[in-house]
């Protein structure tokens, strides 16, 4: 058999286990993907809960180069800080040796066997994709069609190098690269560094071994190399970064190499030392998946008490004397590298839009301040903090846009249409709050001002209107229909004073009992206002169909 015959069915056989592995974690995602909030909360608390949750994500994603892709992007936006980071990254070594499992259970689950049993789940998957009428049940159909072309991918592997058990070459080589620990390792390195993924790369390791082609010291030298090469993946992606998100990516490659380093020694001390025979011995896939896991727990106990230094010398490396704040005007949570794990994208979208508006509360604050005391300088701060929101909008809303062009769920795509809605409307409202403070520069340049009876009507309308605002943020940002609810009853009554108040100042005006000039600015200034509270409400009723939606698609899931 020519190596062609060899190499074309295994590459194959290589692109339906990726892909295979890729449907399964979408399908993981989506069924995860309304706990995504809560895992992001998760970040605020402990290293422990840290490792926890980066074993969690990688296991649901398959992949430890994706989580700490994601990782560098959210030291990158500011959702986490490198202390976090680092037990996320540690945390990931050990949930990527849930595929490797996946690929051993031929071996110590027989009724697993990839020949009968792949087939067999990929047709049960397409049924329940046929005939599945609720979310929950379709992306369990996703799964188990990845389970199944994972299943295919290894089969086609293990039989294309089947016929390489015969070949003097390929045992010599495995046979030097156990004799010699650091060919080992930058071979392990250099093909986890080329197919970026460190769980494909000891799937591929694992099917060699169950052609009785791998030495046992050789697969656990090998073994060792993958970690450090999955780690190119976020060395690349921190490209363009921030200091603090690159030194997220070397905080990875620091722990990983750490690691490696120490058991290396150990591995070459007992291979050459202790127990030569063992060595030489054929590896199973099983025993593959037990030092694989093994290893990286190992390696996160061992250095967890130092994870503290490892973040020095990252910081050192880079250059980092502090962990950079970003300006105002900047996005905060948003980066692109998050959008590989689009739950995460999508809480992250909603975190930018509560920021957002935020910023809009602040120049609500400032511009209804410099027009109750015709304030010129507070009036300026309103027109710079309005181009900041409009630079808000527009990345929020091309963010959103990326979102919605990959694998998001139902649910997922109705959030992010929700958040273009809000982030119009909080634009909108940032743009009456310059029409206030142009009322208040016409009341400068004619050098008039509102009578105290209008700056006291002026003050209970702008109560009203900011309670509006206020609830309704509040109603986003805790997901509380009950703030959405004030919002409404205070727009009610923002309606009712806009019409009294303007009704009574145009018959003082008729009366001649007040500037016209003034009184023009005047009923401009309600109008805004009650615009505003418009404007709140649209934002307060998207928190309220989102409550709905949520609960119709808990029960539709179950």
């Amino acid at each position: 058999m020519s190596y062609a015959q060899i190499i074309i069915p295994f590459v194959g056989g290589l692109a339906l286990f990726i892909y295979g592995m890729q449907i399964m974690a979408q399908g993981l995602q989506n069924a995860a993907g309304t706990k995504m909030k809560q895992i992001l909360k998760a970040l605020t608390q402990n290293k422990l809960m840290g490792v926890l949750l980066g074993t969690i994500v990688t296991a649901i994603i398959q992949s430890s180069s994706a989580t700490t892709v994601m990782v560098v992007g959210f030291v990158n936006a500011g959702l986490m800080n490198l202390t976090q980071s680092m037990s996320v990254i540690m945390g990931a070594n050990i949930g990527t040796t849930v595929t490797g499992w996946l690929v051993s259970s031929v071996e110590w689950a027989q009724f697993l066997n990839p020949s009968v049993l792949a087939p067999v789940v990929v047709m049960i998957g397409v049924i329940l994709m046929i005939t599945a009428k609720k979310a929950s049940h379709k992306e369990v159909s996703s799964i188990i069609i990845g389970f199944g072309v994972l299943f295919i991918g290894i089969e086609m592997m293990s039989d294309a190098v089947y016929p390489l058990r015969e070949s003097q070459t390929f045992k010599t080589l495995f046979v030097t690269l156990g004799n010699n620990p650091l060919l080992g390792v930058l071979a392990g390195a250099a093909v986890t560094a080329i197919i970026q993924s460190s769980s494909a790369s000891v799937g591929i390791l694992q099917t060699l071994a169950a052609s009785g082609l791998v030495p046992f010291n050789a697969a656990v030298y090998i073994i060792m190399g993958q970690n450090i090469g999955t780690c190119i993946t976020a060395m690349l992606s921190s490209i363009g970064a921030s200091k603090n998100a690159k030194c997220a990516a070397y905080m990875h490659l620091l722990f990983n190499i750490t690691g490696t380093i120490i058991f290396s020694i150990l591995s070459i001390i007992y291979f050459k030392i202790v127990n030569p025979a063992m060595g030489m011995d054929f590896i199973t896939q099983t025993q593959i998946s037990i030092i694989h896991t093994a290893f990286n727990i190992a390696t996160t106990v061992l250095l967890f008490p130092f994870s503290n230094w490892i973040i020095v010398v990252a910081k050192k490396l880079n250059h980092v004397e502090k962990e950079e704040q970003k300006d105002e005007s900047e996005l905060v949570h948003l980066d692109d590298r998050v959008l590989e794990t689009p739950s995460f994208a999508v809480q992250s979208a909603v975190l930018e839009v509560i920021r957002m508006g935020h910023v809009v509360e602040k120049n609500l604050n400032t511009a209804t301040a410099a027009l109750l005391e015709r304030d010129g300088q507070k009036a300026a701060k309103v027109y710079q903090r309005e181009m900041t929101i409009n630079n808000l909008c527009n990345g929020i809303s091309n963010y959103l846009v990326k979102i919605c062009n990959t694998h998001v769920n139902e649910r997922e795509n109705s959030t992010v249409t929700s958040l273009l809605a809000v982030i119009t409307d909080m634009e909108r409202i940032g743009d009456h709050c310059k029409n206030l403070v142009e009322c208040v520069q016409a009341l400068e340049k004619d050098n008039v001002s509102f009578s105290d009876s209008a700056i006291e009507e002026l003050k209970e309308m702008i109560d009203k209107t900011k309670t509006s605002y206020i609830n309704a943020l509040k109603a986003i940002e805790f997901s509380d229909t009950s703030y959405a609810y004030e919002t409404v009853r205070a727009e009610d009554v923002v309606d009712d004073m806009e019409h009294k108040l303007r009704a009574g100042h145009i018959n003082r005006l008729a009366n001649n009992l007040c500037n016209v000039r003034s009184g023009i600015r005047y009923l401009d200034s309600l109008t805004s206002l009650e615009r505003i509270s418009d404007h709140a409400l649209n934002i307060a009723q998207v928190a309220i169909n989102e409550t709905r939606k949520a609960k119709t698609h808990t029960q539709l899931a179950e």
